[in-house]
């Protein structure tokens, strides 16, 4: 089992009470959710933005605004910060990371597909490969 990373890359509260707004913070894995960041590498609002009267006829759909440097991020991935379930999921909308990630065993929901054949076991017969004695 592989040693988990001491940084974590995490979603950090503020706002209002009813108004959640959180910050895309690079932590340690034991600080708490609030407590002072390494660093801090975006915002995320999921109340969706209201859509104008002419959006809405045009059949737009409501967006949950995302800021995020991307620079820094990529930064983080590549020195090995775990991310938590929510900040894989912003990373994944945002381009950052492959569909695939994390991974069947850590998701909730997943639905076992079979994504290669199985290997098939093709028994050769022994007297064939055997030379015959003179």
């Amino acid at each position: 089992m592989p040693a988990k990373s001491p940084i974590r890359i995490r979603l950090a509260r503020f706002g209002r009470k009813h108004q959640p707004l959180y910050n895309i913070v690079v932590a340690n894995r034991r600080s708490a959710r609030d407590s002072l960041p390494i660093e801090v590498l975006g915002t995320y609002n999921p109340i969706p933005v209201p859509l104008t009267p002419e959006e809405r006829a045009k059949g737009v759909k409501p967006y949950k605004h995302i800021e995020l440097d991307f620079d820094r991020s990529k930064y983080w991935i590549g020195v090995g910060a775990e991310l938590s379930d929510r900040a894989s999921f912003l990373f994944k909308r945002a381009g950052l990371l492959p569909e695939s990630w994390p991974g069947p065993k850590n998701l909730t929901q997943h639905i076992n597909k079979q994504v290669i054949k199985d290997i098939e076991n093709a028994q050769e017969d022994v007297k064939d490969l055997i030379r015959p004695r003179d």
